[in-house]
C-alpha cells in the first residue's frame, strides 16, 4: 500500500492542500509544530480584485476568484461555520496621479468588472471578500488531530523521505529556499497588524489607502499591515520577534486617517513573517534535484486568492500527470546549466 503524502506545515497553504487531497481521496499526513510567527496566524484573509499603487487587477483574478470562493464556501457547508464575508473596498486616492490613473483605466475597461463608482476622494472596488483564515486553520487542525492525520512536531523533510514517497513543503518562512530550493530566491518580510476597538463601521466595507482597516466583528476591526523586508532569516530570529512601537504608531496614524474622526483604541498588536518569491508569484512543484520533495509556498499577500488554485495544480499533477504552470513552477528559478 503506498505511503501517505506528507504535508509539512499547516498554515493556509498546507490546510487548503490537505483539504483538497481529502476531497479527492488522496491519503496524506501533516506534520506541523505550530503557527508562532507565521503569516497565516495573523493574516487578514483579504481578497481584493484591484491592488497596488498602479491600481491594477490582481494577477489572474478573473479565473482565480470564482475558484477560491467555491472552495471556501464548500468548507463552510461541510464544517457548518462562516468563513467567507463578501466585501466592498473603499479605495481612497493618495494624490492626483491616482485619480488620473483610475480614470484612464476605467475608461479603457481594463478594471472591469471590479471598479465601481468613483468620486473626488476615491472609488469603490466590488466583489472583494474576507476569508476567516484563522478560523479555517483552527478548525481544520482540530479535525485532523482528532482523525490522527496531524502530528504536532517538527520534521526533517529529507529524513522523512525514508517513510514517504512524496513530502510537500508548505512551511512558509521556515523554508524560503535553503534546503530544497536553493535556486528559488525568496525574501521574508515582517508585518504587523493592530486590532482596534471601534464603533460605527459598515461590516462589509474595507477602507484602503496604502494601509487598510477591515471590520472583523461588532466593535472590532483590524488595521494593517506594515511591511519590513528581511530581519527574520533564522528560526531563532523569528521566535524572538515582538511587536514594535514604530509599527504601532505608523498604523495608528493610518487608522486615524481612514476612520476620519471616529474614536478607536488599540486592543491588540500582532506580528508575523510573510514569504514572497523573487518575482512575487508563488512556488509549486517538484524539486528538480529530488523529485520526491515538493513545494507549495511564497503565497505573499494574496494567499487566500491563490491557495485553492495552487492546491488544484497539485491535485491535477498527482492524478493526471499535468505539469505545473510555468508561472508557478519553482524550476523557473533554476540557473542555466544547474544540475
Amino acid at each position: 500500500m503506498p505511503a501517505p503524502i506528507l504535508i509539512v506545515g499547516q498554515g493556509l497553504a498546507g490546510t487548503v492542500l490537505a483539504w483538497t487531497f481529502e476531497q479527492a481521496g488522496i491519503d496524506f499526513e501533516i506534520a506541523d509544530a505550530g503557527h508562532a510567527g507565521a503569516a497565516s496566524r495573523v493574516g487578514a484573509g483579504i481578497i481584493n480584485p484591484i491592488t497596488g499603487q498602479r491600481i491594477v487587477k490582481s494577477r489572474g483574478v478573473d479565473a482565480l476568484l470564482p475558484r477560491a470562493l467555491v472552495v471556501y464556501r464548500t468548507m463552510e457547508t461541510q464544517w457548518g461555520m462562516p468563513l467567507v464575508r463578501p466585501m466592498r473596498v473603499r479605495r481612497l486616492f493618495k494624490d492626483e496621479r491616482e485619480r488620473r490613473v483610475l480614470a484612464e483605466k476605467k475608461a479603457s475597461g481594463e478594471l472591469a468588472p471590479y471598479a465601481g463608482a468613483a468620486d473626488a476622494d476615491g472609488f469603490w472596488i466590488e466583489s472583494a471578500a474576507r476569508i476567516d483564515t484563522a478560523a479555517l486553520i483552527t478548525e481544520a487542525r482540530r479535525r485532523w488531530l482528532a482523525a490522527g492525520r496531524l502530528r504536532e512536531e517538527r520534521v526533517d523533510p529529507v529524513a522523512a523521505l525514508a517513510r514517504h514517497d512524496l513530502v510537500i513543503l508548505c512551511t512558509g518562512a521556515e523554508d524560503c529556499g535553503g534546503l530544497a530550493w536553493g535556486d528559488a530566491a525568496c525574501e521574508r518580510a515582517v508585518g504587523e497588524i493592530l486590532t482596534l476597538a471601534v464603533d460605527g463601521l459598515a461590516p462589509d466595507v474595507l477602507l484602503n489607502r496604502g494601509h487598510w482597516v477591515l471590520p472583523t466583528e461588532p466593535r472590532r476591526a483590524k488595521a494593517g499591515a506594515t511591511y519590513v523586508r528581511g530581519g527574520a532569516d533564522s528560526t531563532a530570529a523569528r521566535a524572538a520577534l515582538r511587536p514594535t512601537g514604530d509599527a504601532r504608531r505608523e498604523l495608528e496614524r493610518s487608522a486615524a486617517d481612514l476612520l476620519a474622526g471616529r474614536t478607536f483604541t488599540v486592543a491588540a498588536q500582532e506580528i508575523g513573517v510573510r514569504v514572497a518569491s523573487a518575482d512575487r508569484f508563488p512556488l509549486a512543484g517538484r524539486n528538480p534535484r529530488e523529485p520526491r520533495l515538493g513545494i507549495f509556498n511564497a503565497l505573499g499577500s494574496k494567499g487566500a486568492l491563490l491557495a485553492p488554485w495552487l492546491a488544484h495544480q497539485w491535485l491535477n499533477h498527482l492524478t493526471e500527470g499535468v505539469p505545473f504552470s510555468a508561472e508557478v513552477d519553482a524550476a523557473r528559478f533554476r540557473k542555466p546549466g544547474a544540475v
